[in-house]
Parts: C-alpha cells; structure tokens; sequence
C-alpha cells in the first residue's frame, strides 16, 4: 500500500507543479466588481423591490459604475420588464444620488452615448447587430412568432437592437447581463433566457462566470429562481459541447482544456473531468482533474480505500458528515480516510480545481448517497 500510494503521489505532485506553474498565463474565470454589480441592480428594478434596490445602487456606484452607467441599465432593461419598473428604477436612482451628494459624495457622471451616423435603415442596423451578438446570420425568411406578428420582429430589429444596443454607454456583454439578469428574475422566460445566455457565451463569459452569475442571483433575488436559471444553463452547456465534439467546431480546443463536462447524477451543477489515469497499471488508483463551476459539487459520498484532493485551482470546500466544514484554496491538500461520508465542491463566488486520487480502487468504487441540498450547502 504504502508502495503504491507513493508512486500515485509522485506523478499527482508532479502534475500539480505543472499547474502551478502555468497559473499566470491564464486569465481570471470572474466576473469583475462591475459586472457583479449590474445583476442586483437589474434584478431588483425588474421585480419591483426599490428598498433592495436603493441599496444595491450605493453598492453599484462605490464599485465604479458611473450614474450613466446605471441610468443606461435602467432604460435598457425596460425593453424586458415595461416602462414602468423602468421609471421606478430610475427614479430611485434620483433619490440615491440626491441622498450621495447630501453627504457630499460626488459620483462619476460617465459619458453620454455617441451619435450614430449610418445611413442604413434602423431595421439593417439592427439585422446586423443581431449577427454580432449571436454569430448567425438572420435569415429573411420569419417563422414562429415573426411570421404570426411580424410587427413585433420589425420592433426588435428597429428598436430593441438598433436604438437600444447601438447606444455605446454600456458594452454588448453588459447588456446581456442586465438581459439576463432580468430574465432570471421575471421568471418563466425559459426560451429567451437560453437565447440570452447563448449569446453571453459567444460574446465571451465563460460558464463559471455564468454560474457565478446564478450564485449573485440566488444571494440576491432567491433559491427558486436560481435553480430555474442554473438548470436552463446546464441544458445549455451541455448542447454546446455535444456540438464541440465535431472536429470542425473552432470551439473545440478551448472546451477541452478542462476536460468533458459530465452529466453524471452524482453531482450538482456544472462539472468537468479529465481522467488522468486508470486502474489499468496495477496501481489500484485513479486519478482525475476535477473543475467546479462556482457553486458546483458533489453528492454526499464516500470512498472504501480512500481518497486524496490536492487543490489546483480556485476556492472549495470539504466536508465530513458530522464534521465542520474545511475551506480549501489552491495548494490545499485533503486526506480522506476510507468509508468516511464526505462531500466537495466550490465556493458560490470560485471556480474550483482539484486533482482526486482515489486510492486502493480493488475494494470498490465510491458510494453514492444522496445530493448535498442547497440547505446544507448554505450552512458550511
């Protein structure tokens, strides 16, 4: 045994200096203070809530949104949840900047969107901004609701993606996340929050910022809508990368750096691994990169020989049945004795990185018992 564990650490501690190594190449999988801070502002004008919102406001503006920047969300997202809701956001932004200047805080006004010179007609316009933010082109020919009320399909190219999105204040990517900010919100909006999320990813969010999207929305808005927006996403994600595998797809190299998402049941959230190693070898262990989107993890489980975690990436947690929870960061190491029921998986705020070894594999695979509930994973 102690022959064999060795040998399994050797090649893990290898491997993980490799990591280590590589780590200032790669770019931060996070949304920045910016961004995190349109999700509530979004979200509560959507619903109505002007006492969250005027708190999610001050947050907005100490984060470096400046006044234009918000006022523009407020307009834009009018389009999803009605004038009404709109004014009232921005209306309580009156009083949020009245209140700052009364103690004397002065708020970056911002810049003013910039005047469109294009000849074009506001439908081409559109017609081409649509393109730009799904990378399909749109065909002349409607069908669905276009076709039953081809009105409304006139109104999105002219209005929604011409006046609305031509306007430079905010950038397309911060647009979709007011979009869907709004969407999850609402709620039942399933088919448009699908479009809206597509076009996040092809605009360049990654699905750890997308699920660390989620995490705010369930601190913020709440559970129900969360797990509405979560299971929309994992559809999603799932689609795309059965499309990846196609060896024609440009998508391909960048969704296999982590591996393959699995669909498996044992766990919960957006998941990818990379089996590293098999039993195959006589070693009687396996090794496997694990990557949690934040939020991820798995079910309550445990190991007959065993299991070692050295923490790649990120900000996790383990937790023992019966035990407090042990928060882990990169360069962490767990040591899981056997038969002990324990889960693991990433902060809300963290994408997650470790490789599992799990040890002495003859005596059996992991035992499975039951999902860790939002609850319990609220209570670490």
């Amino acid at each position: 045994m102690k022959i064999r564990t060795f040998t399994v650490l050797m090649i893990v501690f290898c491997m993980f200096g490799n990591l280590n190594a590589q780590d200032s190449a790669g770019e931060k999988d996070v949304l920045s203070l910016k961004q995190k801070s349109l999700i509530p502002i979004a979200a509560y004008t959507a619903i109505g809530d002007l006492n969250q919102l005027k708190t999610s406001l001050y947050e907005g503006l100490d984060a470096g949104l400046t006044v234009n920047e918000v006022k523009e969300a407020m307009v834009h997202l009018y389009a999803y949840s009605g004038f009404p809701r709109s004014i009232r956001g921005l209306q309580t932004l009156m009083e949020v900047i009245k209140e700052r200047e009364a103690k004397g805080i002065t708020d970056e006004v911002g810049k003013d969107a910039s005047i469109i010179i294009d000849e074009r007609s506001k439908y081409d316009r559109g017609k081409e901004i649509l393109e730009d933010l799904t990378g399909v082109p749109q065909s002349d020919t409607r069908s669905g609701y276009a076709a039953f009320a081809p009105v409304i399909e006139i109104f999105l190219k002219e209005h929604l993606f011409a006046d609305l999105f031509e306007r430079d204040v905010l950038t397309f990517a911060e647009r979709e996340l007011v979009t869907i900010s709004v969407l999850s919100s609402i709620g039942r909006a399933e088919p448009m929050l699908r479009s809206h999320l597509n076009i996040c990813l092809h605009l360049g969010f990654t699905p750890a910022q997308l699920t660390e999207f989620i995490g705010i929305l369930k601190e913020k808005v709440g559970k129900k809508e969360a797990r509405e927006a979560q299971s929309v996403l994992n559809d999603l994600v799932c689609d795309r990368v059965k499309e990846d595998k196609d060896e024609d797809n440009p998508r391909n190299e960048s969704w296999s750096s982590k591996g393959s998402l699995t669909n498996s049941p044992n766990f919960t959230g957006t998941v990818w691994l990379n089996m590293l190693g098999t039993t195959e070898s006589g070693l009687h262990a396996s090794v496997g990169n694990v990557t949690f989107a934040p939020g991820a993890r798995t079910h309550w489980h445990s190991h007959p020989g065993g299991q070692l975690l050295f923490v790649t990436e990120g900000k996790g947690v383990y937790k023992a049945k019966g035990l407090p929870a042990r928060f882990l960061q990169k360069g962490d190491y767990v040591e899981i004795p056997a038969d002990i029921v324990h889960w693991h998986g990433a902060t809300p705020d963290s994408e997650f990185s470790h490789i599992a070894v799990s040890l002495n594999t003859d005596l059996g695979g992991a035992v499975w018992s039951g999902p860790v509930t939002d609850d319990e994973y609220d209570q670490k």
